[in-house]
C-alpha cells in the first residue's frame, strides 16, 4: 500500500496550482487523503506576501508538531515561500519540521524523502534561473473539475519596493507556449471549460518572439466553449495588442484584475511600481474603450511607509473614478528583506493604517455594491460551477447552484430537479441568466435558456 498524503495550501493562486505540482511528483509514493489527522506526510505550502499569512502558517504548523508527538512516524514538510524565505528560523525552532522545499526544488522531493526517512532533514531551497515544471502533469485538485489552472511562468523581477516575491520565487522564466497549450487542450477534453492562465506577472510572458497576447490567442482558440482567464497583471505590462485580442474572443472572459496598490503617484514612485497614476487611469480607459462591460478588480494598500493624508484620499479618488468591481485590501505589514524594509521607517501608525484600511474597505463595498446594481436586468452568460453555499432557495424551496460570468462575478440561480432526481442544469452548462437582484458580492438570476 502507498503512503497517504495530505496538502494544505496558503496563498495566491500560483500556490494552489504549485500544490497540484506537488501532488503530481509524490504520485508514485503517495495517495491523496482529504483528512490530515490519516496522513504519514503533511505538507504546508506556503506564502510570504504579508505577516498575517505567515502567522497562520505557523500556528498550523504548531497543531500539526503536536500531532506527530502522537504519530511518532508522521513526517511533516514546509514548502514554498515561506520555506525559502525563513528556512534558517525554521529548522532552529521547536516545530518538528523533517522538510523544507523551496518553489523551485519540488522534483528533489522523492530524494528528500529518504533522507527523512534515513533520520536526517530534507533540505532544497536553491532557487532556479530556468525550472517552470512544465513536463510535469499537474493532479487537479479543484472540487468541480470544470476549472482549472495553468502555470506558465514562474518568479518576477519588477523588486516592488514592499513585496519579497522577487526573492522567493526568483527571475522570471516563461514555459514553451506548445506545453500550455497541450495541457490546455487535454483539459477541454477531459471536459474542463474554463482554465485559468497564471503567473506572478501574466502578461510579461515571452517564449521566443510570442508574447502574452499571441499565447491568449492560440489558447482561446483551442474552442469557444473554452473560457480563458488570466492573473495577475501589472499595469506597465498590460498592452493595447492584449486588450484587442481580449475584445476579439468571445470565450476570453472580459474581467482584468490589475492591481494599483495607491492612488498616489508619489506613493507608486516609493513603492517602485513603474508607473503613476495618469499612466494607470489611461489602461483603465483603454480596457473601458474596448471592452466597455469589462470586470475590474485590482489590489490595495493602505498605509506603505510615508503614506500621508493626501496620498491616501488620491486612492480613494483612483477608486472612484475607476469604479473597481472588486478589490483586495491590505494594511502594509513590512516583509523583512524587501527594499522597504532596508530603506524606508515604517512609520505610518497602526491605528492609521487601520483606519484608512476601513475607509479603503467601506468605499469598495458601495462600489461593489453600485457595480452589481447596474447589472439588474441584465441578461449573462454563466458556466455552472457548481451548489451555492445555502444550496436551497428560502422563497422557493428549490436547489441553488451558482456559476461565474465572463466578468468573474458569482450569479446564484434556482435549478430543477429532473424524475430520475438528477439537476435540469448541470455543472458545466452554459446558461443564459436574467440577474433580478444582487447584494454587494453576489448577483441573483433566473435561467432562461441554455446554450448549445
Amino acid at each position: 500500500m502507498k503512503a497517504r498524503l495530505f496538502i494544505e495550501t496558503y496563498g495566491c493562486q500560483m500556490n494552489f496550482a504549485d500544490s497540484e505540482i506537488l501532488a503530481s511528483i509524490l504520485q508514485p509514493q503517495y495517495d491523496l487523503v482529504p483528512d490530515y489527522s490519516q496522513a504519514d506526510l503533511i505538507l504546508v505550502n506556503t506564502c510570504s506576501i504579508r505577516e498575517h499569512a505567515e502567522q497562520r502558517v505557523f500556528n498550523r504548523l504548531k497543531e500539526f508538531s503536536a500531532l506527530k508527538k502522537k504519530r511518532p512516524g508522521m513526517k511533516l514538510g514546509l514548502v514554498g515561500c515561506m520555506a525559502e524565505r525563513l528556512k534558517d528560523d525554521l529548522l532552529r525552532s521547536e516545530l518538528s519540521i523533517d522538510l523544507v522545499v523551496g518553489p523551485d526544488a519540488y522534483r528533489s522531493l522523492p530524494r528528500l524523502l529518504s533522507e527523512v526517512e534515513a533520520g536526517q532533514k530534507g533540505i532544497d531551497v536553491l532557487l532556479s534561473e530556468e525550472e517552470t515544471y512544465q513536463d510535469i502533469p499537474p493532479v487537479r485538485l479543484g472540487s468541480n473539475n470544470i476549472s482549472a489552472f495553468i502555470s506558465i511562468m514562474r518568479g518576477c523581477q519588477n523588486y516592488c519596493a514592499y513585496c519579497v516575491v522577487p526573492y522567493t520565487r526568483g527571475k522570471e522564466r516563461s514555459r514553451d507556449a506548445r506545453t500550455i497549450v497541450e495541457e490546455a487542450e487535454s483539459l477541454f477534453r477531459q471536459g474542463y471549460r474554463e482554465v485559468t492562465l497564471l503567473g506572478q506577472n501574466v502578461n510579461s510572458y515571452k517564449a521566443g518572439e510570442l508574447d502574452f497576447a499571441g499565447l491568449m490567442r492560440q489558447v482561446a482558440s483551442i474552442s469557444p466553449l473554452l473560457r480563458v482567464r488570466f492573473s495577475t497583471s501589472h499595469p506597465k505590462d498590460l498592452s493595447d495588442e492584449l486588450i484587442s485580442v481580449m475584445a476579439e474572443y468571445p470565450n476570453i472572459c472580459k474581467a482584468i484584475h490589475l492591481p494599483v496598490q495607491s492612488g498616489s503617484s508619489a506613493m507608486l514612485k516609493k513603492m517602485n511600481r513603474k508607473y503613476d497614476r495618469d499612466w494607470y487611469l489611461e489602461r483603465i480607459r483603454a480596457i473601458r474603450a474596448a471592452m466597455p462591460d469589462c470586470g475590474i478588480s485590482t489590489d490595495i494598500i493602505a498605509g506603505f511607509c510615508g503614506e500621508t493624508e493626501e496620498d491616501h484620499r488620491e486612492t480613494l479618488s483612483l477608486m472612484r473614478e475607476v469604479g473597481y468591481d472588486s478589490a483586495f485590501m491590505f494594511k502594509y505589514s513590512e516583509r523583512p528583506g524587501t527594499f522597504a524594509s532596508r530603506h524606508y521607517p515604517d512609520d505610518v501608525p497602526e491605528e492609521v493604517k487601520l483606519r484608512r484600511l476601513n475607509e479603503i474597505i467601506a468605499l469598495q463595498q458601495e462600489l461593489s455594491q453600485e457595480s452589481n446594481r447596474r447589472d439588474v436586468g441584465k441578461v449573462f452568460e454563466i458556466l455552472v460551477e457548481g451548489e451555492s453555499k445555502k444550496k436551497t432557495s428560502q422563497a422557493t424551496g428549490a436547489p441553488q447552484y451558482f456559476g461565474r460570468t465572463s466578468q468573474n462575478k458569482v450569479v446564484v440561480f434556482d435549478n430543477g430537479i429532473l424524475p430520475d432526481g438528477s439537476m435540469v442544469h448541470k455543472v458545466g452548462d452554459y446558461l443564459q441568466l436574467k440577474v433580478l437582484s444582487c447584494s454587494p458580492a453576489t448577483l441573483f438570476g433566473e435561467v432562461l435558456s441554455p446554450q448549445a
